[in-house]
């Protein structure tokens, strides 16, 4: 099945056996925004066309708020857009964002992957949005082949953005969710999840 099949967290706990817990895991990691980033979204937000579409949200907000925050971590982490990502026939499709160790042959490779982010469907459909985002980061740990790692998930749309977490058998959605309306704390968050990977990527090393 596909991933937008999974519409609901309940529907992935059951069929692979995952714990659900709610708990704030998120540590905030204070991260500089710059003056030509706020002005530049303040610009989409307030002249551009930007919930239109799915896609509009992911191109006007949520990709450009990753990629500001991966430009301190591409030395070692990439940041892949609409990359397939493929483990069976039950777990299959294409995430909108994933995060992945930056490969040694080059940036056409996709190696190891971290984290995954989906966009909700609709302005407040946070449920189906979830239900996709766990399914795809039960397949990012089967694809790994490492049940320890610690996988991240981000569900936005645009202006709310949550976070959770898969270890093992258990999936943790942070209690506290961000936004748009508070960047310093939203880059923070995203911040301390690429922090994370790259953390995990160097004890593998």
């Amino acid at each position: 099945m596909p991933f937008s099949s999974y519409k609901s967290i309940g529907v992935v706990a059951k069929t692979f056996q995952i714990k659900y817990i709610r708990d704030n895991f998120i540590t905030e990691i204070e991260f500089d925004v710059t003056d030509s980033f706020r002005n530049e979204l303040e610009l989409i937000l307030n002249e551009g066309v930007f919930d239109n579409s799915d896609r509009a949200i992911c191109e006007t907000i949520i990709y450009p708020i990753l990629k500001e925050v991966w430009k301190a971590y591409r030395r070692n982490l990439l940041l892949w857009s609409h990359q397939t990502l493929t483990y069976d026939e039950n777990l299959s499709g294409t995430p909108d964002y994933i995060v992945a160790k930056r490969s040694p042959l080059g940036t056409v490779v996709f190696d190891k992957p971290y984290f995954v982010v989906v966009e909700a469907k609709k302005e407040s459909d946070f449920t189906e949005g979830w239900g996709q985002c766990l399914a795809e980061m039960v397949a990012v740990q089967k694809i790994n082949n490492d049940p320890g790692q610690r996988i991240f998930g981000v569900v936005s749309n645009g202006a709310i953005w949550q976070f959770g977490q898969l270890i093992a058998d258990n999936f943790t959605q942070n209690k506290r969710f961000y936004t748009i309306q508070d960047l310093e704390r939203l880059f923070a968050a995203v911040n301390y999840v690429f922090q994370q990977c790259e953390l995990q990527l160097e004890q593998q090393l």
